[in-house]
């Protein structure tokens, strides 16, 4: 959700700047928006990575990350940040590795188990590069193919939003406060989505239920080289999804507004926010 995200970037932000995250456990979110990570798949790995371990560790909260392939490293941002946590902090991090789509989708749905839900359920679930599991290698026409991705990323969205739902009611049975079960999922796009005629009609599909775009754009001007940086990225949130509460701008400019952070990547792989 946004609130993670955003608690995310301010732990990550500077030791010199104000508005840095002191640590601790953030305000309840006051909307239940779940946000849609847009852009290249290691830089977006790294904020789903950071996003869990931020949930785990400073809000509390069981995490369950779902992705393709098993992650063989982690960024050196976490790998700094993990010798100050504990061991029963990580082990509120369940990684879950399903092949192909059918096997996420059983593993999505198990979470409803009494055995996944008990003595408590998990209040975040992640799903890093969807690009990889509905996107299914030949096929028939290409109109038949998209269709059927399509229909897929449907059924999969509504299912991971229905489990949530489910989630979100066990919480809160067991503890006023504990819920609401949050989403946040990375998916790269084939065309262009900066291009306002570029359509990719999988993204229009996921967009129905994530209601807020997280897009990561790297700047390739001379502002990275300047100042000594690998790499500079831009990361807009955007969508229906963001509120008042979440916006960084004038609050009397209403809901949809975007929030602009920049990331910074150094030469030996850290990562800092800033906001914009």
């Amino acid at each position: 959700m946004v609130d993670i995200l955003a608690h995310t970037f301010r732990a990550f932000m500077p030791l010199a700047d104000p508005e840095r995250s002191p640590g601790g456990r953030p305000p309840p979110p006051t909307t239940c928006s779940s946000p849609l990570v847009l852009g290249e798949i290691n830089i977006s790995r790294s904020v789903l990575l950071l996003a869990a371990v931020t949930a785990a560790s400073e809000m509390g909260m069981k995490v369950v990350f779902f992705a393709q392939n098993q992650i063989q490293s982690l960024p050196p941002s976490l790998q700094k940040y993990l010798p100050n946590l504990s061991p029963q902090t990580l082990k509120k991090i369940k990684f879950c590795y399903p092949r192909t789509v059918e096997e996420l989708l059983v593993q999505v749905a198990s979470l409803h188990e009494s055995s996944n839900t008990s003595p408590t359920p998990p209040s975040l679930i992640i799903v890093d590069r969807l690009q990889g599991f509905l996107r299914t290698p030949g096929g028939g026409g290409q109109s038949e193919f998209h269709l059927g991705e399509q229909s897929c990323a449907a059924h999969l969205s509504a299912l991971l939003f229905d489990t949530a739902a489910f989630l979100t009611h066990v919480l809160e049975q067991q503890a006023p406060g504990l819920g609401p079960c949050r989403i946040i999922a990375s998916y790269k796009s084939e065309v262009d989505i900066g291009e306002p005629s570029a359509i990719d009609p999988i993204l229009s599909v996921l967009e129905r239920y994530f209601e807020v775009r997280c897009t990561l754009d790297e700047d390739r001007g001379y502002g990275a080289a300047a100042s000594g940086l690998q790499e500079m990225w831009h990361i807009y949130l955007s969508g229906t999804g963001i509120t008042h509460a979440t916006s960084t701008k004038d609050p009397g400019d209403g809901p949809g507004v975007a929030q602009e952070w920049q990331v910074w990547i150094f030469a030996d792989g850290l990562l800092e926010f800033k906001t914009l």
